[in-house]
């Protein structure tokens, strides 16, 4: 019988650990199936002799990853739908020391702006009366396989680009099916023309905005045919300037009205592989809220 060092056995069971965590939220993600090392090295960690919970391991090998992250810092003047007002900022407490009191000062921030603002979240009820709000979406739809379409090179080339089926089958022939649950991003690199609001929205002289978007025949495959759980993108909106600025917005609609939630204003997305990455999408929990700014990272693998 082959003896392996204690010490060994330990780094084998992190990873296992993590694998038998992690590896079926990427199935069909171009990952490799678990080897029988794996499988006896899952055994020894389900059997820990040093107390150590299988979560402590899996955060230590997350923690030897890459962590990108996908959002914008938002402020006032950054672009947004044209709607909307502009954020205000106002400092109410600052450091120096409050007359007529013990306590040393401190620095404190009023915010007003809309719920979509920066990278945000779109909830269902974003859209459609009744739909879920941001607090009823629950925490296990913000840990996702990410899945990256990259048409950044077809959006150079024209900016009205809509991304289609053949993009995604292009995906699956490399990366094998679009994993159930995943994180589906539409890579336009349009991130980098950020905080330029005029190029962002990049409108030619009859005011028509010329800005990439996602198309009906790609989302109804994600959402009906591989139940993915969310989508994002690096523009102001899921559909392209040239509807938007006709106030047409049916594929923001459809994406709502199936009850799945949005991320808008991506970046970094060209720090990312197109598959094996996972995706933490955060934000926070207003009663009833319609939106509100996100908190989105990729780890790499």
């Amino acid at each position: 019988m082959i003896q392996i060092h204690t010490t060994c056995r330990r780094r084998i069971a992190a990873v296992a650990s993590l694998h038998l965590l992690v590896l079926p939220v990427l199935s069909g993600c171009g990952q490799e199936s678990v080897s029988p090392v794996s499988e006896v090295a899952a055994a020894d960690a389900t059997e820990n002799k040093t107390g150590e919970s299988d979560l402590a391991q899996v955060y230590a090998v997350l923690q030897s990853k890459k962590f990108v992250d996908l959002t914008h810092a938002f402020e006032p003047g950054i672009p947004h739908w044209p709607g909307f007002p502009d954020e205000t900022v106002k400092t109410i407490y600052w450091y120096d020391k409050r007359p007529g009191t013990l306590g040393e000062g401190f620095f404190a921030q009023l915010y007003c702006h809309v719920g979509q603002w920066g990278t945000h979240a779109d909830p269902p009820a974003h859209f459609v009366k009744g739909g879920r709000t941001l607090d009823q979406i629950e925490v296990k739809e913000m840990i996702l396989p990410l899945v990256l379409f990259d048409v950044h090179q077809a959006v150079k080339q024209n900016p009205d680009y809509t991304i289609t089926l053949d993009d995604v089958r292009q995906w699956e022939a490399k990366h094998g099916p679009v994993p159930k649950g995943a994180f589906a991003v539409m890579r336009t690199d349009w991130s980098k023309r950020w905080p330029d609001q005029s190029a962002m929205h990049n409108k030619d002289k009859a005011g028509v905005a010329h800005y990439p978007g996602w198309s009906l025949e790609v989302l109804k495959y994600l959402y009906e045919d591989r139940g993915i759980t969310a989508s994002g993108h690096e523009t102001t909106d899921t559909d392209p300037g040239v509807a938007t600025t006709e106030d047409e917005y049916s594929l923001e609609n459809y994406i709502l009205s199936q009850n799945h939630y949005q991320i808008e204003l991506l970046t970094n997305l060209d720090q990312v592989p197109e598959a094996g990455a996972l995706a933490v999408v955060t934000f926070p929990k207003p009663k009833g809220g319609s939106g509100f700014p996100a908190r989105v990272f990729a780890i790499l693998p």
